[in-house]
């Protein structure tokens, strides 16, 4: 299965050199000088269908890479909103703490109320990748969409058997439950 490492963001300097917007807790392994990746949407510099890694940095706060396929920076720039893609093996060691998004959309979103019974908070549409955590994003049944920190104490359980992903949400957080905690 392929899986989003990176997106290509604006082109960086005059050598070819790009931003990069991770998805990855791996990067330097991923992406290392030498990796050839394959590319969603395959267009411009990218239209082979992959990306031959030159050159990847870390200044601290963002990373930046070049790439075989784009020497200089009119071909970077046409590499923006490029997804970097990588090869997932099935046997791989599963991570009890880590989630894709393909594996969570579509997931009802519940709650667990203090009678033990369960109400429904409508169903699960993405996975949006934050600076501190990532963020569960959860279409209600009245068709907003409701951005929930991507925390244990806010989702203490995800059951793909059952198909739920348990919410405690705090009060504010999702329309018409419970007052928002500056209003008390």
């Amino acid at each position: 299965m392929l899986l989003t490492v990176a997106v290509i963001g604006p082109a960086h300097a005059l050598k070819g050199e790009v931003r990069l917007e991770i998805r990855t807790d791996d990067p330097e392994g991923r992406l290392a000088p030498g990796s050839v990746l394959p590319v969603d949407p395959a267009t411009g510099p990218a239209a082979a269908g992959h990306l031959t890694v030159s050159r990847l940095r870390f200044d601290g706060t963002r990373w930046y890479a070049a790439f075989v396929e784009a020497p200089d920076r009119t071909a970077a720039e046409a590499l923006r909103g490029v997804k970097l893609l990588v090869e997932t093996d099935a046997e791989e060691a599963e991570d009890d703490d880590a989630w894709y998004a393909h594996e969570l959309i579509g997931l009802r979103a519940i709650r667990v109320l203090a009678d033990g019974s369960t109400q429904e908070l409508g169903e699960v549409s993405g996975l949006e990748p934050g600076v501190a955590q990532d963020r569960l994003l959860v279409r209600t049944p009245d068709g907003q969409e409701v951005s929930v920190p991507f925390v244990e104490q806010l989702v203490p359980e995800i059951d793909p058997d059952a198909g739920t992903v348990t919410i405690d949400p705090p009060g504010g957080l999702f329309p018409g439950l419970g007052e928002a905690e500056e209003a008390r």
